[in-house]
């Protein structure tokens, strides 16, 4: 799908509806620009946290560890093992 559009006077250029909606982009989504043999590619990116990233390795060791629970048949079996949890630690 291909749109022209122009670059303005502080080189911004505007992403053409059309384009916009296929892409699923949304109104303060990061754009990656990179320059290629058949000119400059847009790409959608996420960023990430560091502490997000440093919480998924944590979880990730613990699931290879296999420090994980059972899954749970409902949300009050769920939350009827929580507060059992909850309650066997001290609070301090």
């Amino acid at each position: 799908m291909a749109v022209a559009t122009k670059v303005g006077p502080k080189y911004q250029v505007v992403i053409p509806k059309k384009v916009r909606e296929a892409a699923g982009l949304k109104p303060g989504d990061l754009i990656e620009a990179s320059l290629g043999r058949e000119g400059i590619l847009l790409k959608p990116k996420v960023l990430v946290d560091r502490d997000l990233e440093e919480a998924l390795a944590e979880a990730e060791a613990d699931v290879q560890a296999g420090r994980v629970s059972k899954p749970f048949k409902s949300v009050r079996e769920f939350v009827r093992i929580v507060k059992r949890h909850g309650r066997a630690r001290p609070r301090h």
